[in-house]
């Protein structure tokens, strides 16, 4: 006989899932076929935060994923060399937190503007982490604050080793779901152990040779924090591709131009080349930032073959 019972995927491999169910047991379920031709074209149907209805013989064995509840959002990109295929990162999370470093490693500002268009796209509030902050450049960090709090985020300044700006993210990561995102050894896995000590996550060093971070994060795993809430550890990402973003609409997810483009002459005016547009304007008096403009501009050009 049977037993169906609900959960929260805490853990995905791509093969086994771990399920918390509504009593708090963990259950290891792997997919029913079937579920594999839902969605659309994403290389990973069942993804960290969904909510799944399971089938298992024995409640203390292994289960079996027959259903996913629909998602409240989710934070998705392109799949690696796969142009007609998405990866959704994580599900249903309230707050993603974006661990930028500018230098050692350095974040390419692209991968930045592209990660916050989807958490604009798809209505996750995001808040910056300037990582690392004890080996930034002074300087550098001033012009990207000034860059991005100008568009409108939150950015804070944290160091994991030095406890710097760690009271802020609890207050961020408290009674919530949270995504941690990021390239490669910006620091998500030691953010997360110096925010709950007692969480068990491996963290490593800087490769020497490319001045990159290794993988320390196979898996995406949602943690559970002893103040409340749950933050999800997700392995670094090398780029962020943008998908099923119309041209038409990409304006719409930087805030800048968002709360300037009520100005421009006309109504559907693309912040590219019109006569009379606010946005541009904007751009030459220093209002909105070149950088994030010129972004707008290549995202435009170079994904436009993704979005046919």
């Amino acid at each position: 006989m049977y037993k169906r019972f609900t959960g929260t995927v805490v853990r995905a491999t791509g093969s086994w899932y771990d399920v918390v169910t509504e009593s708090g047991a963990a259950v290891r379920c792997r997919i029913r076929g079937r579920l594999r031709l839902k969605g659309v074209r994403s290389t990973n149907p069942v993804v960290v935060g969904d909510v799944v209805t399971c089938e298992a013989e024995d409640p203390e064995g292994e289960g079996v994923i027959v259903d996913i509840a629909p998602r409240r959002n989710y934070v998705i990109r392109r799949a690696s060399n796969l142009s007609k295929e998405s990866h959704i990162i994580a599900a249903n999370i309230d707050r993603a937190l974006l661990m930028v470093t500018l230098r050692s490693p350095e974040t390419p500002p692209e991968f930045v503007d592209r990660f916050l268009v989807t958490c604009e796209a798809y209505k996750v509030p995001v808040t910056i982490l300037l990582s690392k902050i004890d080996l930034q450049d002074a300087e550098s960090v001033a012009a990207f604050r000034t860059v991005y709090e100008g568009a409108g985020y939150e950015v804070l300044e944290v160091s994991a080793p030095e406890g710097r700006g760690m009271e802020e993210v609890r207050r961020l990561l408290s009674g919530v779901t949270t995504l941690v995102s990021g390239n490669s050894g910006v620091g998500k896995s030691t953010l997360i152990q110096t925010i709950d000590p007692s969480l068990e996550i491996r963290t490593g060093e800087i490769s020497e040779s490319h001045h990159k971070g290794r993988h320390t994060t196979t898996f995406s795993t949602m943690y559970p924090l002893r103040g409340g809430g749950a933050v999800i550890d997700t392995p670094g990402i090398k780029g962020f591709g943008l998908i099923d973003i119309d041209d038409a609409e990409l304006w719409h997810y930087f805030p800048e131009m968002m709360r300037t483009a009520p100005g421009c002459r006309f109504y559907n005016c693309t912040h590219t080349h019109e006569p009379g547009c606010a946005v541009i304007e904007a751009v030459k008096r220093g209002e909105i930032s070149l950088a994030r403009y010129e972004s707008y501009l290549k995202i435009l050009d170079e994904d436009e073959k993704y979005r046919k």
